[in-house]
Parts: C-alpha cells; structure tokens; sequence
C-alpha cells in the first residue's frame, strides 16, 4: 500500500477517536474547526500528524467527571481511613451505631480549605467540593479564619485539583507560615493535603517537605485520587503514549521546540517582581517547555487547563497569534 495513503487511513482514525472523545468527554468543546485553527499553528504536514496524534491521546475531564471525582475524594481519602480508625479504635466494631456518629463528632472539627488564594482553581473547586459531598457551609474557612481560632480543630484539610512538580505547594509563603504555626503551636492538628490529580513525583516532593530547620513534616497525609505515575509523562522512558522510541522522539523535538518559543514569550511575565537574568530564564524556559517543571502532561480539565501540560495545547497571549485547542487562565498579577 502506497505511504500516503497509509498516513491519510491514519490521520482520518485519529480524527474519528477524536471526534468520538469530543461528544462523550470534551463538551463539544474541540470541533473540527476549532482542530484545524489549532493545526496552523504547525508549519509543515508532519508536525500537524504529531499534534493531532497528541490531542487524540489528551486526557480532558468535563464538569460532571470533576465532581464525580470530588465525591471520590471525599470518600475515598478523607471518610474512609477515618472509619477505618474508629473501627480499630472500637476493637473492629462494624455498629454503624457507634461508627457513623464517631465520624459526625470528626467532620465537625475538621477545616476544609483551597490551595493558593481565594480566585485559583484549588479554592474554586471547593464550592462543588461542599455541594457533592454535602458538608456544612462552616467547614470551610480562610487560612486567615483557620488561624484566628484552631484551638477545636482536630484535622486540617487542604484540597487541590492537582500536583504537578509539587513547587507551587512548597513556594506558597502564605501555606507556609499557617503550616509553621499550626505545627509549632501546642496541640497541633492532623494536616492532610488531597487532590484530585497527582504525579508521583510531585506527590513524593511534598510527602518529603519538612518546616526549615526542623524535622518537623508539613503534611501528615498526601494523598491524590488519581495518581499519574511516569507512564504519564509524554516523552519519558516508560511513556503510555509510544510504542516507538524514534516516533517519540521526533515528537519531542517538535514540542521542545515550540515549546521553548512559547516559554520565552512568557517568562518575564511569570517573574512579575523581578527581571530574570540570562541564565536564570534559560533555565527556566528549560524546565517549562514540556509544562512546568518537565511533568509532560496531557491534561486539561474544564475550569482549567494546567501549565503542567504541554504549552502547545494552552498557550495564549493577546499579542500573539498562537491559538490554543485548550484554554488555560493564567494568573494576572
């Protein structure tokens, strides 16, 4: 069979999988002209293959997938563990009698609260966070309301959407100083952070952070629903996404490559307060190219897309004609 034809056979199933994923998962919201938009981004034919080749294999999570998730959470790695204490605490007991009002006693001394401040997407999942799993509108508290008055909470509980490299957690100065006086002050509260999604390697980061100068762990429990494990990384050794390794890294040559243009356009804007020096952006530029902190990702969710995703998906600027398939809400400082 002539190659031509082989690569057209090819390109029409990519677009037929993709077809199918826009009316079950993506909310209609990736038409074909929307793909063909994005498409000329590319300059040549091949590097369009690899681009729709990529978006056929993105995973994107819709509202109802998110809130399914949430209620998954809630029950999974908040409820869960704690039955299974108050089972262990009552010598195996299975009297939901005695079980149900124990966990009651518990979720009325916990704090549920949002990573980053009140407009990013860790905060603004909580409101679906409360409804799904109907909780009490008090439950839910500022860092700020968390520290004026902690002396009844019994556990802390951070919620996220994900945790990519795991930086944003660990560079977050306001996170810092309420983890720093909850664990230094007295009687100190279990501190859990839970996300909806979580690589393993940001995951294993933030499991590992300690308050400076003490041995002291921020967290007591990490703990993702879906945890993305190195197979989720694009063009990694053990990559879910490629058979071929010459295939694979052709693919990454190309993102690389627009990724670093993409990246360059942007990386004064994402040190607001400070000019970076040449070295300093390069390095900077090197590690987002492929989504921040090299995560790779092939990941959008509907209120959001992740910088942690490959920027040819996302990027936007309102000076540049690059067009995104995903749209990502960056931060406005």
């Amino acid at each position: 069979m002539d190659i031509s034809v082989q690569e057209i056979e090819k390109e029409k199933e990519i677009y037929d999988n993709i077809d199918v994923l826009n009316k079950v998962l993506w909310d209609g919201k990736v038409l074909k002209p929307t793909i063909l938009e994005w498409l000329d981004n590319f300059k040549h034919d091949e590097e369009q293959r690899v681009a729709l080749y990529l978006l056929s294999r993105c995973m994107y999570f819709n509202q109802n997938n998110v809130k399914h998730l949430l209620k998954a959470l809630f029950r999974d790695k908040y409820r869960t563990p704690i039955l299974q204490e108050i089972r262990d605490h009552e010598h195996g007991t299975m009297d939901e009698a005695l079980i149900e009002p124990a966990f009651h006693l518990h979720l009325m001394k916990t704090r549920f609260l949002g990573i980053g401040n009140p407009a990013e997407s860790g905060n603004t999942l909580l409101y679906s966070f409360r409804q799904e799993n109907k909780i009490k509108k008090d439950l839910f508290v500022t860092i700020d309301e968390l520290l004026q008055k902690h002396d009844d909470v019994q556990h802390v509980v951070f919620i996220d959407d994900l945790c990519g490299s795991g930086t944003q957690v660990r560079y977050e100065k306001k996170l810092q100083e309420c983890i720093r006086t909850l664990r230094l002050e007295g009687d100190c509260p279990k501190i859990s952070y839970l996300m909806l999604f979580g690589t393993t390697t940001g995951i294993d980061k933030i499991r590992k952070l300690k308050i400076k100068d003490t041995d002291i762990k921020w967290f007591d429990e990490v703990e993702a629903e879906m945890e993305l494990n190195d197979s989720y990384k694009c063009f990694g050794d053990v990559s879910r996404y490629f058979e071929d390794n010459d295939e694979k890294a052709k693919s990454k040559e190309m993102c690389l490559k627009y990724g670093t243009e993409l990246i360059d356009k942007i990386a004064d804007k994402d040190f607001p307060n400070r000019k970076l020096e040449d070295i300093e952006r390069e390095k900077y530029i090197h590690s987002c190219a492929l989504g921040y902190g090299n995560c790779q990702l092939l990941l959008s969710l509907y209120h959001n897309t992740p910088n942690n995703t490959l920027p040819i998906f996302w990027f936007e600027e309102d000076d540049d004609d690059w067009k995104p398939i995903f749209k990502r809400y960056n931060k406005v400082y």
